[in-house]
């Protein structure tokens, strides 16, 4: 059952007609046709995190087609998602619900709506070394994530069994790509720096 109310009184238009509204603007961003789901519950009934989930993922997809912005943005499962896209799989109307999620994170995260943040710390650690090296680094993105989070203990005990077994290498493997990996990480932050500039430029005009 949901812990949250869906309020139909906000698919009502806006004042604004010509803006477009919260479930338009998510359907441009992901590019999906979302007012096409009609509420089977195939996504949430084979989503393999749903046991952690404060709103299933057919309950996310109805808050967005209601134009629930804080409803949608502010659920914890957003950030539980494992992106396994078995919910995309799933869908009769072939909306790929995986890719919703991942829109829907991205406006969280713009919005400093972040409810998990450890997930996050985890995520750009990651990221960090990604950037950094070409490729995962396991040790790597497990330091800066026990920095970033204060959990400096977690799975250590872990760690004696995967270097015995070979699975953590000491040291970051290099390859030809590392360079190109760079570049598209540079070309994602200059784009997201002009996209702020012409927000702002807009909001002074």
């Amino acid at each position: 059952m949901m812990n949250k109310t869906l309020c139909l009184n906000s698919a009502l238009p806006t004042k604004d007609s010509n803006a477009p509204n919260f479930s338009q603007k998510v359907a441009a961003l992901s590019q999906q046709a979302i007012h096409t789901c009609y509420q089977c519950g195939n996504c949430s009934a084979g989503c393999p995190a749903a046991f952690a989930y404060d709103l299933q993922v057919n309950q996310i997809m109805r808050a967005v087609q209601l134009n629930q912005e804080d409803l949608a943005l502010s659920a914890k499962s957003l950030w539980l998602c494992l992106g396994c896209a078995t919910c995309s799989l799933r869908c009769p109307n072939a909306i790929d619900v995986a890719r919703v999620m991942e829109t829907l994170r991205h406006l969280a995260r713009q919005q400093n709506k972040i409810t998990v943040p450890v997930v996050e710390k985890f995520w750009l650690s990651f990221l960090n070394c990604l950037r950094a090296f070409g490729r995962s680094y396991e040790i790597g993105t497990m330091v800066l994530y026990m920095l970033r989070s204060l959990r400096l203990t977690t799975d250590l005990d872990l760690a004696p069994q995967a270097l015995a077994k070979a699975k953590l290498g000491l040291l970051p493997h290099t390859h030809a790509g590392r360079a190109a990996v760079g570049r598209i990480f540079t070309r994602f932050a200059e784009s997201e720096a002009q996209s702020k500039r012409d927000k702002e430029a807009s909001s002074c005009n």
